[in-house]
């Protein structure tokens, strides 16, 4: 019997887990994607934002973020009657501030990868709590990363979105210490 991380119960949350919590992204468009959908399921489940994240993917053109940063204000009002995002004023204007001060990023430092992996000195930070409880919702590290993307003009990014993106992304790995994917059950991220 296959044991996971115990918050990975449904099918569509087992396949997230199994194939791309914790796992190290560096496409700067899976970055992205996971950025905007972090910051969409603030005050929501997560399983609600997987079970939105093709019609995510549509609405927000692939997750480009050039294409995010010219949304106009009648796209951002069109995407208010989009019935498969969550129609959130306040989180679909700041997908656009983020896309904008994604690229500032990606300018400054030739890649958003680049930018997010120099918290961490290019290495996953792994930690194995040994049950739910023992993971920890914000960290030093996200307090420190949420601070920067703060500082850059980026929204909807506080510890604890931080803290669930980076472990999204594979920066952070805290797979209990019990899961197959702590015991060397790896399976690579999707992009």
């Amino acid at each position: 019997m296959i044991v996971r991380c115990p918050w990975a119960r449904d099918p569509l949350m087992i396949a997230y887990h199994d194939r791309e919590w914790g796992v190290p992204h560096h496409d700067d468009t899976a970055l992205f994607e996971l950025l905007i959908l972090e910051g969409a399921q603030a005050g929501l489940s997560w399983n609600t934002i997987l079970r939105k994240r093709e019609a995510y993917r549509a609405a927000y053109r692939g997750f480009d973020p050039a294409i995010v940063a010219r949304f106009s204000a009648r796209k951002q009002t069109a995407l208010m009657a989009d019935p498969g995002i969550v129609r959130n004023a306040a989180k679909i204007a700041w997908s656009v501030r983020n896309a904008k001060a994604f690229l500032a990023v990606q300018k400054e430092f030739g890649s958003f990868n680049r930018y997010l992996w120099a918290f961490v000195d290019g290495r996953p930070v792994v930690s194995r709590p040994r049950t739910l409880d023992e993971l920890p919702t914000t960290t030093p590290l996200s307090d420190r990363v949420s601070a920067d993307l703060k500082k850059r003009g980026f929204g909807f990014v506080g510890s604890t979105i931080v803290a669930s993106f980076l472990q999204a992304t594979g920066v952070v790995d805290d797979h209990i210490a019990t899961c197959f994917r702590a015991r060397g059950g790896r399976r690579a991220a999707r992009r």
